[in-house]
């Protein structure tokens, strides 16, 4: 499979990024990087930054609510229909947690998609591109803040990084890509917003026992939302399913306290907590 792209700062992208042409600015986001692949059984094979595997479980943990959802939402028959061969196609993107950045997860795809290459190239798709086919298979692109936007007119030295489209605050940066491949980043320069937006998620988690997390997680609206999405799916309503989904938005919501370097929750007390809530809830 693929790698990801490596994007540099904007100070050491090649010289024609900024020199013609237009650009494409993209909001970073400060989530795990996830790649995947449709394989001709039908079979998705997912990749993290490092590594690929053929069973998603062996990933982290908190890439499970993005493997569900590409596996739900990917229009593989739209994807057949429009290479000749499935496999040659790599996708990568973005699982979102929050990480440092108190991202609003209820209103934030589990996936945000943002590079396709073919085994066929050297280069990946054009931005313009990448957003419409994400789009048709049915997943969310990484949201652009400028389309189209001149190069010659991008201000290097003085760009401000926009407000995030996730959360109120500052994005954690901008890719700039052209067509020609080309790509550059700027990350956002404010340090002391970053490590007060870090606190921010922190605090808002740090303290509570896996007991008093597992009692925020699991609550009558989410496990009402979780059966009204299974129902639509026509999938049964188990304890096991409603189970699982409540791990899964709980380690996005909480991945720097059950996941992180600096987590102080055990994880398996906490999904011990959270079975036992939803098996409550469920046989009342």
């Amino acid at each position: 499979m693929r790698s990801f792209p490596t994007t540099p700062p904007i100070s050491k992208a090649p010289e024609g990024l900024l020199a013609s042409g237009h650009l494409w600015i993209l909001e970073v986001i400060d989530g795990l990087p996830l790649r995947f692949q449709l394989q001709e059984s039908g079979f998705i094979r997912f990749g993290d930054r490092s590594r690929v595997v053929d069973d998603p479980d062996q990933l982290p943990a908190a890439y499970g609510a993005a493997v569900r959802h590409i596996r739900d939402e990917l229009d593989r028959e739209a994807l057949r229909g429009a290479v000749d061969a499935v496999e040659d196609i790599v996708f990568f993107g973005t699982a979102t947690v929050r990480r440092t950045l108190p991202y609003e997860i209820d209103a934030m795809p589990p996936f945000l998609g943002s590079d396709i290459r073919s085994a066929k190239t050297t280069r990946f798709r054009p931005p313009d591109a990448a957003d419409g086919i994400f789009r048709r298979l049915g997943l969310d692109p990484v949201n652009a803040f400028e389309q189209e936007f001149r190069a010659r007119d991008f201000p290097p030295g003085s760009y401000m990084v926009p407000s995030s489209a996730w959360y109120d605050g500052p994005a954690k940066g901008v890719i700039l890509r052209n067509k020609r491949g080309q790509r550059g980043q700027q990350l956002h320069p404010d340090t002391a917003q970053s490590a007060d937006a870090q606190r921010a998620v922190t605090e808002e988690v740090t303290g509570p026992s896996a007991s008093a997390l597992a009692a925020r997680s699991v609550t009558p609206q989410r496990i009402a939302s979780i059966t009204d999405t299974l129902e639509r799916q026509g999938r049964p309503v188990t304890v096991d399913a409603v189970y699982e989904r409540l791990v899964e938005r709980a380690l996005r919501e909480a991945y720097s306290q059950l996941c992180g370097e600096a987590s102080t929750i055990d994880l398996l007390a906490f999904r011990s907590e959270v079975a036992a809530r939803t098996q409550e809830y469920l046989t009342q």
